[in-house]
């Protein structure tokens, strides 16, 4: 691990229980490590920024702030009633160009090193399963990060993030009831976590990200019925928590 200190942080308002990924969205590492370590930004690029790791493409791991302090990576963002994400968080950002200089696939290097950090986290962290998200589900109105090329299948079977495995009869049902009525869609994308008050085209898009691999404004049957799952095992997890 690489120390590169940021100043951009302060002090936590709340506990960790969230990690956010993210994408740099700039042409090279080094471009990323600036941008987060800048504490004036260029006024064009917004305030200054930062996260606690960053992840170059060969797995190298960078340590940006201190765990126990509030970095400035998730901006406006809403997930289940929480909107001070940054307080509650540990941002990783992952090298990758982006949407904007030439998105691409994301190195098994990478992945395995992001695996290794969420496990070390996890040791330190009353982190759930189901709040290990992207920066595009907290704030589906103003991002894409880290995209659909990003592979949560394979994250969640390291037990971080949801993924909806055991699609059942009763879903396939309700991905009926949703996509015959918005405002049950609305309903249970709000249950899994979304906000309410974002258009819904965004949302959708959002999840298909996460969960389809695509960039659909609309909701197949089949991932109406993935939503459904996803619903039911966050209702099982609330359920059986401590």
């Amino acid at each position: 691990m690489i120390h590169k200190p940021s100043q951009n942080y302060n002090e936590r308002e709340s506990d960790v229980s969230m990690i956010i990924i993210h994408y740099t969205g700039m042409m090279s590492r080094d471009d990323a490590i600036e941008r987060l370590c800048d504490p004036e930004p260029p006024k064009k690029l917004g305030g200054p920024v930062s996260a606690h790791y960053l992840i170059d493409e060969d797995g190298t791991l960078y340590w940006m702030v201190d765990e126990d302090m509030r970095a400035w990576h998730a901006g406006e963002s809403y997930w289940d009633g929480l909107t001070d994400i940054n307080s509650a968080s540990i941002g990783i950002e992952l090298v990758n160009p982006g949407h904007d200089y030439g998105y691409s696939r994301f190195p098994i290097k990478q992945m395995h090193a992001l695996i290794e950090l969420c496990k070390d986290l996890k040791t330190r962290h009353p982190i759930r399963r189901d709040l290990v998200l992207g920066h595009s589900d907290i704030a589906p109105d103003r991002k894409k990060d880290p995209g659909e090329h990003f592979n949560w299948q394979m994250l969640a079977k390291e037990g971080f993030g949801l993924w909806p495995n055991d699609v059942n009869a009763r879903d396939r049902q309700l991905a009926s009831v949703y996509l015959s009525s918005e405002q049950r869609m609305r309903d249970a994308f709000t249950i899994l976590g979304y906000d309410p008050e974002v258009k819904i085209h965004q949302v959708i898009t959002a999840f298909n990200r996460h969960y389809s691999r695509s960039e659909e404004e609309e909701l197949s049957s089949h991932a109406a019925a993935k939503l459904a799952c996803l619903v039911r095992t966050k209702r099982e997890i609330l359920n059986t928590r401590p």
